[in-house]
């Protein structure tokens, strides 16, 4: 068995600071909405502030989640407790539809009783500087999704990019709403709400997928064999087994060999092939089950190099 200390390390430190800046960020967005909505009485710009609200509880949850996902393995949990990663991915998926349906309350309501806003440069400025934010936040957190693809962060940069459409409906909202079209405040709320919905119906069948103990992805499997089969010394392989939590990958599958090789030379052929798959595939656990290849023809699954 293999794994890679540095790279989860690496996953830590990067999915704390988005968290951090994400909840920063929030509290931010929470001040000046709430002021502008209070100056305003703007429907989309009340949407806008709730929406702000539930991304500040869910991006503080993710920090309190993280401290269990992220932690090492004990005792208890042998395989780590990376699957609390994907819970928080549920929960935050569960506040998006609960503010989509927030929205679409407040857009219908708005929708049968038009009404201009008042004081529209005020809201204006508030929602330029929080799509501004909202930007430089959504940007960082594509980058640490990049270099670490954790389902929280994807889960919390839902919600951001969900604000940028929102903070922009808001602005065309109160121009139009300016005489031009006063049902301008509820459609952009609504058509706001619908975009949540699909959002966190992606973020659900990711955590559960997880949860679940879907196997690795295609592409990784394709490097997983690869890297087994091009072994000069390999024969081949059978009874892949694959799953992820977290960030974590745990493969497991039983390697073929030669039969004249010593028990040292077949310990140092899986040395090998582990180090290689978890440079590839940082972080995760490897489980090699060493079989002659005598023994193992006609074994179900089997990849022959």
């Amino acid at each position: 068995m293999a794994t890679s200390s540095t790279s989860a390390d690496e996953y830590a430190f990067w999915v704390r600071l988005a968290a951090i800046s994400s909840t920063s960020t929030a509290l931010v967005l929470v001040v000046i909405k709430l002021y502008a909505w209070l100056a305003t009485d703007s429907s989309a710009m009340l949407a806008s502030t709730t929406d702000s609200i539930l991304d500040l509880f869910a991006s503080i949850m993710s920090i309190v989640i993280l401290r269990f996902a992220l932690a090492p393995a004990d005792k208890e949990h042998s395989f780590g407790h990376g699957k609390a990663e994907s819970l928080a991915g549920l929960v935050q998926a569960s506040f998006v539809l609960g503010s989509a349906i927030l929205l679409i309350f407040s857009g219908v309501s708005r929708l049968l009783n038009p009404q201009p806003i008042v004081q529209g440069e005020i809201a204006i400025w508030v929602t330029l500087i929080s799509i501004a934010l909202t930007l430089v936040l959504v940007v960082f957190q594509r980058y640490v999704i990049k270099r670490t693809g954790s389902i929280i962060i994807s889960g919390d940069a839902l919600h951001y990019q969900s604000d940028l459409f929102l903070n922009l409906g808001v602005l065309a909202a109160i121009i139009l709403s300016q005489g031009i079209w006063l049902h301008a405040d509820g459609v952009f709320t609504i058509l706001v709400a619908l975009y949540l919905v699909f959002g966190a119906g992606q973020i659900m069948v990711q955590s559960v997928s997880q949860l679940m103990d879907s196997e690795l992805s295609d592409d990784e499997l394709a490097k997983i064999k690869n890297i087994v089969l091009t072994h000069g010394k390999a024969k081949g392989m059978h009874e892949l087994r694959t799953r992820q939590s977290g960030a974590k990958r745990f493969i497991q599958f039983h390697l073929e060999l030669s039969d004249d090789l010593s028990l040292l030379e077949a310990h140092s052929i899986g040395d090998e092939i582990e180090f290689e798959m978890c440079q590839a595939l940082a972080p995760c656990e490897v489980f090699i089950h060493h079989d002659p290849s005598s023994v193992v023809q006609g074994v179900q699954s089997r990849y022959e190099a």
